[in-house]
């Protein structure tokens, strides 16, 4: 192989760069991507310079010598850099391979016919050679391409901190998206693609409840193309996602967040990215808010300020818990959870006797005798409307610090004795005639 590319090296050389020329031409009328990035003369060079180094690997492939794949790395890294999507270069590669092998044909037919039949073990020769150089410039390519991709979710990540944390985030962050004086939040906003003024929301998702979402930045699901648009940040504590709400309401954000199963926190609606950063602190207030013994659920702030006045102060809280409810906590555990259900489900009935006697699958007697006694240990009164007021914001104190802090949380009970009177479990529980 090495002495009949000897023989016609000056006529291949010369059909190489009309090879060259045709594939640079072609390359440019049919690939948009290319005709975008590159001129022509400089396309031009880096086939010519190709397939020069693909005939360099056959003669070293004769002399038994590795094949040079540093060149081949070196464009597959330049070409993910610059953005050209690997199919093009892929195929302008592949097209450069063919052009190689007919003039390799056409030169040795020039030269001498009767030669052909000893050029045609180096066609298996050449095919190694190229795929060799396919095989490096696309690792190369993609190992870049991956490292890009790594920096894009960074950056990503830090703009989003930006917006989530105010003024709270990296000062060099905030530096690099704040550009001739304009506001890091409204500079973050704009890369990320957001409006500079609009309607938005930030949803907090419980610690344990982080790397079960199943789209990345948006919602997913049957009508995600009309759900409200989400950005997410993963943290160490838990997932905070940006809600570009658009036209939708507020409450679409509860029914976005459903499939998941997750408890999570929402905050209010804000219009400007620079009110992101209190919406976020609100949403993670509002998390605080909903008990995890209730199970799954989705807590919108403004649902839930009574509750959230409590967890945003956490010192006033135990001070009412003990001035309010002192007496019922230091009952025993089962007294202390009946008496605290039955309150709990009282106000969540709305002050109905009734309905609460149904949901606790007791008579309505023992709800009004139960509460009698609460009124007694506390020394207020459920007919006195600031009173009802203390026992419920003293209530969700309670829950909240039961969740707050598990491990001083009595025993559980089978979750149906908290349902039935004094804790006795019915197997077929009967509602009050």
């Amino acid at each position: 192989m090495e002495r009949i590319i000897e023989e016609i090296r000056e006529d291949l050389s010369r059909r190489i760069a009309v090879a060259a020329d045709r594939l640079a031409d072609r390359t440019l009328a049919e690939d948009p991507a290319y005709a975008a990035l590159l001129g022509r003369a400089e396309l031009r060079e880096r086939i010519h310079h190709t397939l020069r180094q693909a005939v360099e690997g056959l003669l070293r492939t004769s002399r038994g010598l590795p094949v040079e794949l540093a060149e081949a790395r070196a464009v597959g890294a330049l070409r993910a850099e610059q953005g050209l999507p690997l199919t093009s270069l892929l195929r302008t590669h592949r097209r450069g391979g063919r052009l190689l092998w007919q003039s390799l044909t056409e030169a040795v037919t020039a030269h001498d016919r009767a030669a052909l039949p000893r050029l045609l073990p180096g066609a298996t020769a050449l095919w190694d050679v190229l795929d060799q150089m396919t095989d490096a410039m696309t690792e190369s390519y993609r190992r870049t391409e991956s490292a890009h991709g790594d920096r894009d979710r960074e950056r990503r990540a830090a703009l989003l901190d930006v917006l989530l944390d105010g003024g709270d985030g990296p000062s060099a962050t905030a530096a690099e998206v704040s550009a001739a004086g304009v506001p890091a939040a409204g500079a973050a906003a704009a890369q990320l693609g957001l409006p500079e003024r609009g309607r938005f929301t930030v949803v907090v998702l419980a610690g344990d409840a982080s790397g079960i979402r199943a789209a990345p930045t948006t919602a997913a699901g049957p009508g995600a193309a009309s759900a409200p648009r989400v950005l997410w940040r993963i943290r160490t504590d838990g997932e905070i996602g940006l809600v570009e709400l658009g036209h939708h309401p507020l409450e679409s954000v509860r029914e976005l967040l459903a499939p998941l199963g997750v408890r999570a926190g929402v905050g209010p609606v804000v219009t400007a990215p620079a009110e992101v950063a209190r919406a976020h602190r609100l949403a993670a207030l509002a998390l605080r808010t909903a008990p995890e013994s209730e199970g799954p659920r989705t807590a919108l702030l403004d649902e839930r300020l009574p509750a959230a006045l409590v967890a945003a102060q956490a010192e006033l809280a135990g001070r009412l818990r003990q001035v309010v409810l002192g007496p019922v906590l230091a009952l025993p555990a089962q007294d202390r959870r009946t008496l605290l259900t039955t309150l709990g489900t009282w106000l969540a009935c709305r002050g109905s006797t009734t309905d609460a006697a149904q949901r606790l699958y007791c008579h309505r007697n023992t709800v009004s005798n139960r509460l009698r006694r609460l009124e007694q240990l506390t020394g207020r009164s459920l007919s006195d409307p600031r009173q009802v007021v203390e026992l419920a914001l003293a209530h969700s104190a309670v829950l909240q610090r039961v969740e707050a802090e598990p491990a001083t949380r009595p025993a559980a009970p089978d979750p149906r004795a908290a349902r039935t009177p004094g804790g006795t479990v019915r197997r077929s529980p009967r509602r009050p005639a």
